[in-house]
C-alpha cells in the first residue's frame, strides 16, 4: 500500500512539473558563459561573464579552477572579443554599451593585460600616447577601426592587427600594423592593394594574400611571395566572384578559398600561387559553406561545414588528424552542432562548444591525446534541454516552382495537429537567414503551446548569389508569398490550426509581418511588427543606411527607384487592407529603421481607424539588448497573442 501512495504522489509531483510554465526570465537573460579560450601552453582558462550587466574577463588557474583575476572596466565600458597573444597575456577589444544600440560599439580599441592582471595597457587606438620630446617609442593615436589579424602566438611580443582608417571614404583602404603586445609600438606592414581588403597570413604569420574590390564590388585577389614583395593581382577565371580566403595548404605553396559562380551556392577551390591554377575542390548543390573548420595548429582547412538542415560536414582531407578528432567529438556529442574554439599550441588541449535546437551551448575541454572529455560549463545553464521544442527542417514548393527551406518548431510533446502557428521572418532580408539552433524567443512562445515557422524565403543569404538576387526589388510581393505559401503548407497538411494564425518578425522580419497581413487579410489573426519599417521611401531619408552613399546605393539595388512601387510595397499606405490587430514594438533610438518609420505606420493607422498597440523602448535600439528590456517585451507580446491565438 505504501509502494502505491508513494508512486501515486510521484506521479501527481509529475503532473503537476509538467503543467508548470518555465519563468520567462529563462528566456530573456542572457548567456552565462562566452568566449571560453585556453592560454597556449594550456595553464589558464579564460572566460567572459557578465557582472552587473557588464562583459568581464575572468582568468581561471586550469589545473585548480582557481581564480587569477578579473578584467573589468569602468562606466559604459567592457570587454569585448579577445585573443591569447602569448602564455600569459591576453589582447581584447573595448567595448562601450550605449541605449540606443542593440549590440555594443567598438571603435577599434585594444588593450593588453597580463593573467594576473599586470602590465595592463593601451595598445591600439585613437587616445594612444602621444609622442613628445622623450625619446621613448610610444603607441601613438591610430584613426581608425581596429582588429587581431594574427595573434602571433609563436611570437611573445608580437601581433598582427588590421585598421580600417577613418578617412572621408566609408570604404577605405586597409592596413596591416605589426604592434607590440606589451608597449603598443607599431609598424606598418603592409596596404590593401584596393579599398576593403581582407588579408590572410601564411603559417608564418607573413601576410600574403588579401582580396580587395574594385569601384563595382567585383572581388579582386592580390599575392605576394615574400613579406616585403610587392602585390600582384591574379587573373582568374571570368565568371568567378566574391572570393573569401580561408588559409594556406600545409605546404604553404596553395591557399584555399571560396567563391561564387554564375549565383550559384558558393564553391571550394584551391589556389596554387605558382602555377596561378585553381582546383575545384567541393560544392554544395543547395547552399554556402557556413563555416570552415581551420587547424589551431598550422592554420589550415580541414573540413567545411554546411546548413541545408541540420549541420552537415565535409572533409577536405578525411585522413588529417583534425578530421578525425572532429568525427571523434560529433560522434561523442551526439545531436549537437560542434565549435572548436580554442586550442593550445600543440593541440593537445582543445575547448569545444556543443549546442543544438535544444542546447544553448556545453564548454569542454577535450584532451585529444587521452580522446577524453572534461565538462567545463553551460551556456545557460538554467535552461533544460528536455524541456525545449525541437526544431525540424522543412521545405516546399513556391506558388512559381522555387524550392523554399525553413524551420517548424512544435511545442513540446504536442501532437503536430492543429497547433497555433506564429509566422516569424527573419531579418535583413538580403544576407541573413534563419538556421537548426537554439533561439531564445522561439523556444519562449514554444514553451506557451505555440508552434513557430521560420522560412527562409528568395533573398536570405546562405544559397547562393542567384536566390538571394530572387527577392531584389521583390519585397513586397514575391518574398511574403514564398512566406504565405510556407504558412499554407502546414495548414494543407493539417499540422496548424488555420484559424489560429499570427505573423511576428524584427527589422525587416516586422516589415514582412505588416506586409503579408496585407496581401492576405484572411490568413493571419494578427500581425506583430518590432523595429520594422513601414515606409519604404523613408528609407532613402531616414537611418544610418541611406547616410552613406554605398548605402543608399544598395537601397537602390534591393528596393529600386520607383516611387509608386514602393509606395505599394509599404505597409504606411496600404493599411485600408488591414483586417487584424497589430501591436508595434519599438525602439526610441534605433539608427537602422528610426522612430520615423513607427510613426509613419501609427499616423496610417490612426486615419485608417485600425486597431493597433504601441509599446516604446524609448533607449533601445534595433533591438532589445537589456535582459529586462526583452522580458518586458515577451510580456507584451503573450498578452497580445493571447486573444487572437485563443490560447
Amino acid at each position: 500500500m505504501k509502494k502505491l501512495i508513494a508512486l501515486m504522489l510521484l506521479a501527481l509531483a509529475a503532473n503537476v512539473f509538467a503543467k508548470q510554465e518555465i519563468p520567462l526570465e529563462s528566456f530573456s537573460k542572457g548567456s552565462e558563459f562566452s568566449d571560453v579560450k585556453i592560454s597556449p601552453n594550456g595553464e589558464y582558462l579564460s572566460f567572459i561573464t557578465k557582472r552587473e550587466g557588464k562583459n568581464t574577463l575572468i582568468f581561471l588557474q586550469l589545473d585548480k579552477f582557481k581564480l587569477i583575476h578579473a578584467v573589468r572596466f569602468n562606466g559604459n565600458a567592457q570587454v569585448g572579443r579577445y585573443e591569447w597573444v602569448n602564455n600569459d597575456r591576453v589582447v581584447l577589444e573595448k567595448e562601450y554599451i550605449r541605449g540606443w544600440k542593440d549590440h555594443p560599439e567598438f571603435h577599434g580599441e585594444l588593450f593588453g593585460v597580463n593573467v594576473d592582471g599586470s602590465r595592463a595597457k593601451y595598445l591600439v587606438g585613437y587616445q594612444g600616447e602621444e609622442q613628445t620630446g622623450s625619446r621613448l617609442r610610444k603607441a601613438t593615436p591610430l584613426y581608425g577601426t581596429s582588429y587581431i589579424l594574427d595573434p602571433l602566438v609563436n611570437d611573445e611580443d608580437k601581433m598582427l592587427i588590421v585598421t580600417y582608417p577613418w578617412t572621408g571614404s566609408k570604404e577605405p583602404t586597409t592596413r596591416v600594423y605589426e604592434v607590440n603586445v606589451h608597449t603598443g609600438v607599431r609598424r606598418k606592414v603592409t596596404n590593401a592593394p584596393r579599398k576593403m581588403g581582407r588579408f590572410l597570413t601564411d603559417h608564418q604569420g607573413e601576410v600574403r594574400a588579401v582580396v580587395s574590390e574594385d569601384d563595382d564590388g567585383n572581388s579582386l585577389v592580390f599575392i605576394r611571395e615574400e613579406a616585403d614583395s610587392k602585390w600582384t593581382e591574379l587573373t582568374l577565371e571570368n565568371n568567378l566572384d566574391d572570393f573569401w580566403m580561408h588559409g594556406f595548404d600545409k605546404t604553404g605553396t596553395s591557399v584555399y578559398l571560396s567563391a561564387s559562380t554564375a549565383g550559384e551556392p558558393m564553391a571550394f577551390y584551391k589556389l596554387g600561387l605558382e602555377s596561378k591554377k585553381l582546383t575545384h575542390v567541393f560544392q554544395d548543390k543547395v547552399v554556402d559553406p557556413t563555416k570552415v573548420w581551420i587547424d589551431p595548429i598550422d592554420k589550415s582547412p580541414f573540413a567545411i561545414e554546411l546548413d541545408p538542415g541540420y549541420p552537415t560536414y565535409a572533409f577536405i582531407d578525411e585522413s588529417a588528424d583534425w578530421s578525425q578528432r572532429l568525427k571523434s567529438l560529433i560522434a561523442s556529442i551526439p545531436g549537437n552542432q560542434i565549435r572548436i574554439v580554442s586550442s593550445t599550441r600543440d593541440g593537445g588541449q582543445v575547448v569545444v562548444f556543443a549546442s543544438s535546437d535544444t542546447n544553448p551551448g556545453d564548454y569542454y575541454l577535450y584532451d585529444s591525446k587521452a580522446n577524453k572529455m572534461r565538462y567545463l560549463a553551460s551556456a545557460r545553464n538554467w535552461i533544460k534541454s528536455n524541456q525545449m521544442s525541437t526544431v525540424e527542417p522543412v521545405k516546399f514548393t513556391s506558388r512559381d516552382g522555387l524550392t523554399i527551406h525553413g524551420y517548424l518548431t512544435t511545442p513540446i510533446n504536442a501532437e503536430k495537429k492543429n497547433l497555433p502557428l506564429i509566422v516569424m521572418p527573419h531579418g535583413g532580408p538580403h544576407g541573413p537567414r534563419d538556421y537548426w539552433q537554439f533561439d531564445p524567443e522561439v523556444q519562449m512562445l514554444a514553451s506557451r503551446g505555440m508552434a513557430v515557422l521560420q522560412v527562409n524565403f528568395r533573398g536570405s543569404g546562405g544559397y547562393g548569389d542567384a536566390f538571394e538576387v530572387l527577392g531584389y526589388q521583390k519585397w513586397g510581393k514575391e518574398i511574403q508569398y514564398d512566406i504565405i505559401d510556407g504558412t499554407r503548407d502546414l495548414i494543407s497538411k493539417g499540422i496548424v490550426d488555420k484559424k489560429r494564425i499570427c505573423i511576428m518578425g524584427a527589422s525587416f522580419g516586422g516589415y514582412s509581418a505588416l506586409q503579408s497581413a496585407i496581401l492576405e487579410p484572411d490568413l493571419f489573426q494578427c500581425a506583430v511588427g518590432v523595429v520594422g519599417v513601414y515606409d519604404l521611401p523613408l528609407m532613402f531619408e531616414e537611418g544610418d543606411v541611406a547616410q552613406r552613399s554605398s548605402g543608399v546605393a544598395y537601397l537602390e539595388r534591393v528596393l529600386g527607384t520607383d516611387e509608386k512601387q514602393l509606395k505599394a510595397f509599404s505597409p504606411s499606405y496600404n493599411v485600408d487592407k488591414l483586417k487584424v490587430p497589430v501591436l508595434i514594438v519599438h525602439g526610441g533610438e534605433d539608427q537602422r529603421a528610426p522612430i520615423e518609420q513607427a510613426e509613419s505606420l501609427i499616423d496610417a493607422l490612426k486615419k485608417a481607424d485600425k486597431p493597433y498597440q504601441y509599446y516604446l523602448l524609448e533607449d533601445e535600439g534595433h533591438g532589445f539588448y537589456k535582459p529586462e528590456h526583452r522580458l518586458k517585451y515577451f510580456k507584451k507580446v503573450l498578452a497580445f497573442l493571447e486573444k487572437p491565438l485563443q490560447l
